[in-house]
């Protein structure tokens, strides 16, 4: 029943003109405005939902991931636009992380503290 509509996810955030500039300005994603947020359009066809919350708390896990052809490049598009990388065990000084197990991947926050992520299509991507 499910399987066909065309389903969309959602988070919330404490300052919606910073998710839009965030979202919009700095990592180039088409944003529009919605009576109750905003909405985050890619070019395949997802959509994603950002709502406004007055308690906001920021998620605990990545609420949305970035597949890239080239990490080392979009980690470097991203920290020219001052986006700062978690620095977790095992990351490289630029915040990307390698192992044995998937893709390399570096995580980082939107202006309300939510987890987001790059990651290489190729897995393990050397630098």
């Amino acid at each position: 029943m499910f399987g066909s509509v065309q389903a969309f996810s959602g988070f919330s955030t404490n300052d919606i003109a910073a998710a839009k500039k965030f979202y919009g300005d700095d990592l180039g994603i088409k944003v529009s405005d919605d009576m109750m947020g905003l909405v985050l359009h890619f070019e395949n066809g997802h959509r994603v939902f950002i709502y406004p919350k007055e308690d906001h708390e920021p998620a605990t896990y990545t609420v949305l991931n970035f597949p890239v052809d080239n990490i080392e490049k979009a980690v470097a598009f991203l920290a020219a636009k001052g986006v700062a990388f978690e620095r977790y065990e095992g990351a490289d000084d630029r915040g990307i992380h390698r192992d044995d197990h998937g893709p390399a991947i570096a995580w980082f926050k939107d202006p309300a503290g939510n987890f987001l992520s790059v990651l290489s299509d190729v897995e393990n991507q050397s630098g």
